[in-house]
């Protein structure tokens, strides 16, 4: 009963940052559609959630970047590529461990999806800052602005992609009911067999 207890408040704990807790931030959040990157404002989407993106939209490998931290923290901005001036970059795809130190690549998400065009707001604060330093690097490489950079997971669909989170916390939540419940049995049959014995030896 005691290692029951432990296991649940240690392992539900887990179960719940790492899977229901980014569905609830994100499922708080607002919805924003056919958003053209170049044309709105970062501070415009401050409580962007899920974000899907105009047709035209695509990642600009040219402006790719990855700051390393251990990790490395690979950014890309998401653009219009028909916008000739004044266009904005405040849209970002993320991703860590899939793009190079040293070139201009950017292989993170759906990033060769064609069908790709939405994005799933970043929500763990431990990582932003890194991205942030990511974008910083590019403003400094590129000669480009960043005003308000929000990150995104770049993917064709970000409500089945939160989807799954919620669906995987109940997942581990049955499992362990079942795996605890199973282990619970072997132990009383154990009993029973060790106990019965102990009575026949009587």
């Amino acid at each position: 009963l005691t290692l029951a207890v432990i296991l649940a408040a240690v392992l539900g704990d887990m179960n719940f940052w790492y899977n229901m807790q980014p569905f609830y931030d994100i499922e708080n959040l607002n919805t924003y559609p056919n958003i053209n990157p170049s044309k709105e404002k970062g501070q415009q989407l401050m409580d962007a959630g899920r974000v899907f993106f105009a047709n035209d939209a695509r990642l600009d490998d040219k402006y790719a970047m990855g700051f390393k931290n251990l990790d490395l923290y690979c950014v890309a901005p998401i653009v219009d590529p028909k916008c000739k001036k004044n266009c904005g970059l405040d849209f970002w795809a993320v991703g860590m461990n899939c793009c190079s130190e040293d070139a201009a690549d950017f292989r993170c998400g759906e990033f060769n999806n064609l069908h790709a065009r939405s994005g799933l707001r970043l929500m763990r604060d431990d990582q932003r800052p890194f991205f942030r330093l990511a974008v910083q690097q590019a403003e400094a490489a590129y000669n480009i602005k960043a005003t308000h950079p929000l990150f995104f997971y770049w993917m064709q669909d970000p409500v089945a992609e939160m989807n799954s989170y919620r669906d995987d916390g109940f997942k581990y939540y049955l499992l362990g009911i079942f795996t605890h419940f199973a282990f619970n049995l072997f132990c009383v049959v154990c009993a029973v067999v060790g106990f019965s014995k102990i009575g026949s030896q009587a």
